[in-house]
Protein backbone atom coordinates (compact mmCIF):
# COMPACT_ATOMS: atom_id res chain seq x y z
CA UNK A 1 0.00 0.00 0.00
CA UNK A 2 1.81 3.11 -1.23
CA UNK A 3 0.63 6.28 0.48
CA UNK A 4 2.20 9.71 0.61
CA UNK A 5 2.69 11.61 3.86
CA UNK A 6 -0.07 13.99 2.78
CA UNK A 7 -2.49 11.11 2.23
CA UNK A 8 -1.58 9.64 5.60
CA UNK A 9 -2.25 12.96 7.33
CA UNK A 10 -5.60 13.30 5.58
CA UNK A 11 -6.62 9.77 6.58
CA UNK A 12 -5.62 10.43 10.19
CA UNK A 13 -8.10 13.32 10.30
CA UNK A 14 -10.82 11.04 8.92
CA UNK A 15 -9.98 8.13 11.24
CA UNK A 16 -9.94 10.06 14.53
CA UNK A 17 -12.86 8.78 16.59
CA UNK A 18 -13.53 5.86 14.25
CA UNK A 19 -13.87 2.44 15.98
CA UNK A 20 -10.65 0.39 15.83
CA UNK A 21 -12.34 -2.48 13.99
CA UNK A 22 -13.28 -0.14 11.12
CA UNK A 23 -9.70 1.15 10.84
CA UNK A 24 -8.39 -2.42 10.88
CA UNK A 25 -10.90 -3.52 8.23
CA UNK A 26 -9.86 -0.63 5.99
CA UNK A 27 -6.16 -1.49 6.35
CA UNK A 28 -6.69 -5.22 5.75
CA UNK A 29 -8.80 -4.45 2.67
CA UNK A 30 -6.19 -2.15 1.14
CA UNK A 31 -3.05 -4.04 2.23
CA UNK A 32 -1.49 -7.09 0.65
CA UNK A 33 0.79 -8.51 3.37
CA UNK A 34 -0.34 -7.28 6.79
CA UNK A 35 1.26 -8.39 10.06
CA UNK A 36 0.71 -7.52 13.70
CA UNK A 37 3.62 -7.39 16.13
CA UNK A 38 3.38 -8.05 19.84
CA UNK A 39 5.49 -8.48 22.95
CA UNK A 40 2.52 -9.35 25.20
CA UNK A 41 3.07 -6.27 27.33
CA UNK A 42 0.10 -4.67 29.17
CA UNK A 43 -2.94 -4.01 26.93
CA UNK A 44 -1.44 -5.87 23.95
CA UNK A 45 -4.46 -8.17 24.14
CA UNK A 46 -6.60 -5.33 22.73
CA UNK A 47 -4.77 -5.09 19.40
CA UNK A 48 -4.43 -8.87 19.16
CA UNK A 49 -8.14 -9.37 19.73
CA UNK A 50 -9.23 -6.54 17.43
CA UNK A 51 -6.99 -7.56 14.52
CA UNK A 52 -7.66 -11.29 14.79
CA UNK A 53 -11.40 -10.60 14.79
CA UNK A 54 -11.01 -9.01 11.34
CA UNK A 55 -8.32 -11.31 9.90
CA UNK A 56 -8.04 -14.56 11.83
CA UNK A 57 -4.94 -15.89 10.06
CA UNK A 58 -2.85 -12.72 10.19
CA UNK A 59 0.80 -13.45 11.12
CA UNK A 60 1.43 -12.39 14.72
CA UNK A 61 5.13 -11.63 14.99
CA UNK A 62 6.44 -12.12 18.52
CA UNK A 63 10.06 -11.08 19.03
CA UNK A 64 10.78 -12.72 22.37
CA UNK A 65 13.84 -11.18 24.03
CA UNK A 66 14.20 -14.20 26.28
CA UNK A 67 13.84 -12.03 29.39
CA UNK A 68 10.07 -12.04 29.85
CA UNK A 69 8.60 -12.78 33.25
CA UNK A 70 6.97 -16.17 33.91
CA UNK A 71 3.61 -14.38 34.09
CA UNK A 72 4.16 -12.84 30.65
CA UNK A 73 4.99 -16.23 29.14
CA UNK A 74 1.86 -17.75 30.70
CA UNK A 75 -0.17 -14.77 29.45
CA UNK A 76 1.22 -15.30 25.93
CA UNK A 77 0.27 -18.97 26.02
CA UNK A 78 -3.23 -18.15 27.23
CA UNK A 79 -3.85 -15.52 24.54
CA UNK A 80 -2.36 -17.67 21.78
CA UNK A 81 -4.79 -20.46 22.60
CA UNK A 82 -7.81 -18.32 23.36
CA UNK A 83 -7.55 -16.09 20.30
CA UNK A 84 -6.11 -18.85 18.10
CA UNK A 85 -3.22 -16.58 17.17
CA UNK A 86 -1.01 -17.38 14.19
CA UNK A 87 2.19 -16.83 16.19
CA UNK A 88 5.47 -16.39 14.33
CA UNK A 89 8.17 -16.55 16.98
CA UNK A 90 11.50 -14.77 16.54
CA UNK A 91 14.24 -15.06 19.15
CA UNK A 92 17.82 -13.76 19.43
CA UNK A 93 20.54 -15.83 17.78
CA UNK A 94 22.35 -16.11 21.11
CA UNK A 95 20.75 -17.82 24.09
CA UNK A 96 19.89 -15.84 27.21
CA UNK A 97 22.17 -18.06 29.30
CA UNK A 98 25.13 -17.38 26.99
CA UNK A 99 24.53 -13.64 27.00
CA UNK A 100 24.08 -13.56 30.78
CA UNK A 101 27.47 -15.23 31.17
CA UNK A 102 29.41 -12.86 28.91
CA UNK A 103 27.45 -9.59 29.06
CA UNK A 104 24.49 -9.65 31.42
CA UNK A 105 21.97 -6.83 31.04
CA UNK A 106 23.99 -3.63 30.54
CA UNK A 107 22.79 -0.41 32.11
CA UNK A 108 21.57 2.32 29.78
CA UNK A 109 24.87 4.25 30.10
CA UNK A 110 26.97 1.14 29.40
CA UNK A 111 28.61 1.21 25.92
CA UNK A 112 27.41 -2.39 25.46
CA UNK A 113 23.75 -1.41 25.83
CA UNK A 114 23.38 -0.68 22.10
CA UNK A 115 24.82 -4.09 21.22
CA UNK A 116 22.53 -5.73 23.76
CA UNK A 117 19.45 -4.01 22.28
CA UNK A 118 20.51 -5.01 18.78
CA UNK A 119 20.91 -8.64 19.84
CA UNK A 120 17.71 -9.15 21.82
CA UNK A 121 15.27 -6.87 20.01
CA UNK A 122 16.34 -5.16 16.80
CA UNK A 123 18.00 -8.06 14.95
CA UNK A 124 15.08 -10.49 15.50
CA UNK A 125 12.65 -7.76 14.44
CA UNK A 126 14.62 -6.95 11.27
CA UNK A 127 14.73 -10.66 10.47
CA UNK A 128 10.96 -10.94 10.86
CA UNK A 129 10.30 -7.92 8.68
CA UNK A 130 12.65 -9.29 6.00
CA UNK A 131 10.82 -12.61 6.06
CA UNK A 132 7.28 -11.23 5.85
CA UNK A 133 7.91 -8.02 3.90
CA UNK A 134 4.71 -6.42 5.22
CA UNK A 135 3.07 -3.41 3.63
CA UNK A 136 0.78 -2.97 6.67
CA UNK A 137 2.06 -3.28 10.23
CA UNK A 138 -0.47 -3.26 13.09
CA UNK A 139 0.86 -2.05 16.45
CA UNK A 140 -0.59 -0.95 19.77
CA UNK A 141 1.27 2.36 19.92
CA UNK A 142 -0.61 4.97 21.90
CA UNK A 143 -0.27 8.69 22.40
CA UNK A 144 1.41 9.57 25.69
CA UNK A 145 3.72 6.55 25.83
CA UNK A 146 6.90 8.35 24.72
CA UNK A 147 7.81 11.72 23.20
CA UNK A 148 8.46 10.04 19.86
CA UNK A 149 5.12 8.25 19.83
CA UNK A 150 3.39 11.55 20.56
CA UNK A 151 4.64 12.69 17.13
CA UNK A 152 2.89 9.80 15.37
CA UNK A 153 -0.81 9.11 14.81
CA UNK A 154 -3.23 6.30 13.97
CA UNK A 155 -1.41 5.91 10.67
CA UNK A 156 2.29 6.58 10.17
CA UNK A 157 4.99 5.50 7.77
CA UNK A 158 8.02 3.58 8.98
CA UNK A 159 11.50 4.39 7.73
CA UNK A 160 11.05 1.59 5.17
CA UNK A 161 7.72 2.94 3.93
CA UNK A 162 5.58 0.36 5.74
CA UNK A 163 2.20 1.72 6.84
CA UNK A 164 2.01 1.44 10.63
CA UNK A 165 -1.57 1.21 11.86
CA UNK A 166 -2.26 1.93 15.53
CA UNK A 167 -6.06 1.72 15.89
CA UNK A 168 -6.01 2.46 19.63
CA UNK A 169 -3.62 5.42 19.30
CA UNK A 170 -5.98 7.95 20.93
CA UNK A 171 -7.27 5.58 23.62
CA UNK A 172 -6.33 5.88 27.30
CA UNK A 173 -6.04 3.11 29.88
CA UNK A 174 -9.62 3.63 31.10
CA UNK A 175 -11.00 3.14 27.60
CA UNK A 176 -8.85 0.05 27.09
CA UNK A 177 -9.96 -1.35 30.46
CA UNK A 178 -13.56 -0.99 29.27
CA UNK A 179 -12.68 -2.74 25.99
CA UNK A 180 -11.09 -5.64 27.87
CA UNK A 181 -14.09 -5.88 30.20
CA UNK A 182 -16.52 -5.85 27.26
CA UNK A 183 -14.83 -8.83 25.64
CA UNK A 184 -13.77 -10.51 28.90
CA UNK A 185 -10.09 -10.32 27.97
CA UNK A 186 -7.20 -10.84 30.41
CA UNK A 187 -4.46 -8.27 30.92
CA UNK A 188 -0.95 -8.73 32.31
CA UNK A 189 1.03 -5.96 34.01
CA UNK A 190 4.00 -8.06 35.18
CA UNK A 191 6.12 -7.23 32.14
CA UNK A 192 9.86 -6.62 31.83
CA UNK A 193 11.73 -5.07 28.91
CA UNK A 194 15.49 -5.49 29.44
CA UNK A 195 16.35 -2.77 26.90
CA UNK A 196 14.51 -0.02 28.77
CA UNK A 197 15.49 1.41 32.14
CA UNK A 198 12.82 4.08 32.17
CA UNK A 199 9.15 3.29 31.55
CA UNK A 200 8.83 6.03 28.93
CA UNK A 201 11.98 5.16 26.98
CA UNK A 202 11.51 4.25 23.31
CA UNK A 203 12.30 0.60 22.55
CA UNK A 204 14.00 1.22 19.20
CA UNK A 205 11.52 -0.48 16.89
CA UNK A 206 9.42 2.62 16.33
CA UNK A 207 12.03 5.35 16.39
Amino acid sequence: MALTEAQVQQLNVQFKGIPPEEIISWAVKHGQTPVVTTNFRPYEVAILHAVSEVKKDIPVVWCDTGYNTPKTYKHAEELTERLNLNIKLYVPKQTTAHRDAVMGIPQIDDPRHAEFTEQVKLEPFKRAMADFKPDVWFTNLRKGQTAHRDSLDILSLSKDGVLKVSPFYHWNDTQLDAYLKKYDLPNEHNYFDPTKVLANRECGLHS
